[in-house]
């Protein structure tokens, strides 16, 4: 059966995720199930009534939205507008409507209006005591009923101990030795400790919303009307087919494939598509992380989200909404947002045994001092605090919300920044790869180089074909292939007039790595590498000399053979990046060795190398030598990045630690098959995915350290009787919100 997709709202931490999915697992027909607190969706194979699914969500605390009445939930259009919606906004006021819009948190505002009002009466009127604690009482049970509920709830349908039903217990435990305005004021910090978690974690999980916001709703399309008159028609000659032409404001997902629509100056470009008609500068750094506008005209590819420039431009449309380059970014980057990291994974493990076991240290802190050591068990009239009381302390301050949400919040702002410049990293566990990257491995052409050579010379070995001849012949075989090589080959050839000269040629079959044979004329003519001519085709040592002076000068040279004699050779030149050098020179600062994979010759390979200035350079190298290459680099080094093309360098890419592959928006395979996508084809953009990923890596680390730090310091004091609740409750809520506000620290990141 196809996997369905549900809403799921009232997810405060990583932990309420786990909840429902075990939950919903255990309901009859689900194969399985599977949610996602990044996106706060679940995921579900099975067949299940939606009322039943509805029942046990909800019994579980949490809300779920049918897919019936939203149907892009489930239709594979990533995050659209119903889904995300407008947040509640930011700051104190964001907050407030926050905690109004959810019955959960209506009732812990009642219970801390009936607690203020206990408080009050204790204050003012010091012989109305019973009435306070009768208040106090009251303000527990209605902000902990849902507290109380979704703690029970998950006992009997998960047989699991979860945050709730530690709270529960400690407030219960208050109320039992008459600690009420503390069971009163540990309840009511709790729900609003995790309404801010939650509000929090809502704001970091709708950083998408950006992205989302970036491609208008509405498109002006171009719609042709006949000539009303003869008159119209002489008046108005328009080519074949076009009429008078008229606007009309559509929706984007109205438009189809070959629409035509108008973008007006400086307004976004509503879908991707090819320039028609029209000049200007179009803003990509939305899409792609440019810094500065790109020239489009006829024929240019545009992108939905990116901004027009100074002129009008008539686009024909070549992507549906649900396929464009932004929509697949987004589904993609709410994708890896999902993709749980390792470090979350193993605290996922961790919290499944840390909050029972709790539970069982806490009952063991209650009864064993009383019963081996006649410690107290009820807190005595001098202020020593009891063993039942250090006991509750315990389990407050034990629970596991900013441990559970120390990661996720992190992996969904770092990966979220990162789409916002340009690089598509797909998944928690490639970023956290990246950031422990040893070695950064490089395709050379398109890669390091422009990917752009021209022909820089012909050459004939007899008088009896000219060099214009030898580049006619290999335009001939080469015009079918989309090798950067072959291209430049068939350009020259079309500049010098010689395209026409010799017809395609027929059985062109492609020498993996080595060159290209096909027959032109009834004889079979290939082109090739050095290597593969000194192997199967002999030829003179002038040539050879001859060859490798081109080579030392950072010439890629092929030869060509017409049956059994070799003609001559061509040389071709691919300068390196402009931003090449300096961006090899930045990650070798950061501590990475940098090395170059190629199946270009040796000459060619290090005369490129030097200029970048990597340290480690491979030359002729077939598809499977540069795998072979990075495992060799990761066994010497330890991880491996490999940056190429993702296309031709699909085995090293796979095989390497992260493969980052270049010029994304343009490439669907590219976003499809590597771990990480330049979405500009800008190797700039590489050092600072890596510095983010080291900072995200980071910020981890420091919110697994701080929070159980912290929960360890706080666990001796109430063991010592040197805490209190109170002071449990609020060390519990600040390293919940501490740890959420760091792990969002990426996304202002510059």
């Amino acid at each position: 059966m196809a996997e369905k997709t549900y809403r799921i709202g009232g997810m405060d931490c990583a932990n309420c995720a786990r909840e429902v999915e075990t939950g919903v697992a255990k309901l009859s027909g689900v194969n399985g199930a599977r949610v996602d607190f990044a996106t706060a969706k679940l995921h579900l194979d099975g067949d299940v009534p939606f009322e039943v699914l509805k029942q046990r969500v909800e019994a579980l605390g949490k809300t779920i939205e049918d897919p019936a009445l939203n149907p892009s939930l489930h239709n594979g259009d990533g995050l659209t507008r119903q889904v995300m919606g407008r947040g509640p906004g930011g700051g104190v006021y964001g907050f407030v409507r926050y905690l109004l819009a959810r019955r959960e948190t209506q009732l812990a505002v009642v219970g801390g209006a009936v607690l203020l009002l206990a408080l009050a009466a204790r204050l003012l009127f010091p012989g109305l005591a019973p009435v306070s604690e009768a208040l106090c009482v009251l303000a527990t049970a209605v902000a902990g009923y849902p507290i109380a509920r979704s703690g029970l709830r998950t006992l009997f349908i998960n047989r699991d101990f979860n945050i709730n039903l530690l709270m529960t217990i400690a407030a219960a435990g208050a109320i039992f030795i008459q600690e009420t305005a503390e069971a009163a004021t540990v309840i009511f910090l709790f729900a609003i400790g995790e309404a801010l978690e939650g509000y929090t974690a809502d704001r970091a999980r709708n950083s998408l919303r950006g992205l989302m916001e970036l491609a208008p709703a509405q498109a002006v399309r171009l719609k042709a009307l006949p000539p009303t008159s003869h008159t119209e028609r002489l008046a108005s000659p328009r080519p074949e087919g076009e009429g008078v032409r008229a606007e009309e404001v559509v929706s984007v997902e109205d438009l189809r494939v070959g629409d035509r629509i108008l973008v007006k100056p400086g307004e976004r470009i509503p879908m991707d598509g090819e320039v028609v008609a029209g000049e200007s500068g179009v803003n990509q750094a939305p899409i792609t992380g440019e810094s500065l506008p790109v020239a489009k005209s006829a024929g240019s590819e545009v992108f939905a989200g990116t901004v027009n420039g100074e002129g009008a431009l008539e686009v024909r449309v070549t992507r549906l909404a649900a396929d464009n380059t932004l929509s697949r970014i987004i589904k993609l980057v709410e994708e890896a947002q999902s993709v749980r990291a390792p470090s979350q994974r193993l605290i996922d493990r961790f919290a499944r045994i840390y909050t029972p076991g709790v539970v069982v240290v806490a009952a063991l802190v209650a009864l064993l001092p009383p019963l081996l050591f006649k410690a107290p068990f009820y807190s005595l009239p001098d202020g020593t605090q009891g063993w039942l009381y250090r006991a509750l302390e315990l389990l407050v301050i034990a629970c596991p919300c900013s441990l559970v949400i120390s990661t996720p919040v992190t992996i969904i702002s770092a990966i979220t920044a990162a789409a916002r410049r340009g690089v598509l990293i797909k998944g928690g566990a490639h970023l956290e790869t990246l950031g422990q990257a040893r070695v950064v491995a490089f395709d050379k052409t398109g890669t390091l180089t422009i990917g752009c050579p021209v022909v820089t010379r012909s050459h004939s070995v007899d008088g009896e074909s000219s060099p214009d001849d030898v580049l006619a012949l290999a335009a001939a075989v080469e015009r079918r292939s989309a090798h950067p090589l072959a291209q430049a080959i068939v350009r020259a050839a079309e500049a010098r007039g010689l395209h026409d000269r010799y017809a395609p040629a027929e059985a062109v079959t492609t020498l993996a790595g080595r060159g290209v044979t096909g027959r032109v004329n009834g004889k079979t003519i290939t082109i090739g590498s050095h290597s593969l001519f000194d192997r199967e085709h002999p030829h003179a040592a002038d040539l050879c000399d001859r060859i490798e002076a081109a080579e030392a000068g950072g010439q890629t040279t092929m030869l060509l053979s017409d049956g059994d004699r070799v003609r001559g050779f061509i040389a071709v030149a691919d300068d390196a990046r402009a931003e090449s050098a300096a961006v090899v020179r930045q990650l070798r600062a950061l501590g990475l060795h940098t090395a170059m994979l190629t199946g270009d010759n040796q000459a060619v390979a290090e005369a490129i190398g030097r200029a970048v200035g990597v340290q480690d350079t491979r030359a002729n190298l077939l598809p499977a030598g540069k795998v072979d290459a990075v495992k060799d680099l990761q066994a010497r080094y330890g991880a491996v990045v490999m940056v190429g093309d993702g296309v031709n360098d699909t085995p090293a890419l796979a095989a390497a630690a992260v493969g980052v592959a270049m010029g994304g928006a343009g490439s669907a395979q590219a976003l499809e098959t590597a771990d990480v996508a330049l979405m500009a084809d800008d190797l700039a953009q590489l050092p600072y995915a890596v510095r983010l990923s080291r900072f995200a890596r980071g910020i981890i680390r420091q919110n697994i350290t701080f929070s159980l730090g912290m929960k360890l310091i706080f666990m001796l004091l109430a063991v010592a009787g040197l805490g209190t609740m109170w002071l449990a409750v609020f060390a519990d809520m600040g390293m919940s919100l501490a740890v959420t506000l760091n792990g969002m620290r990426p996304l202002r990141v510059k």
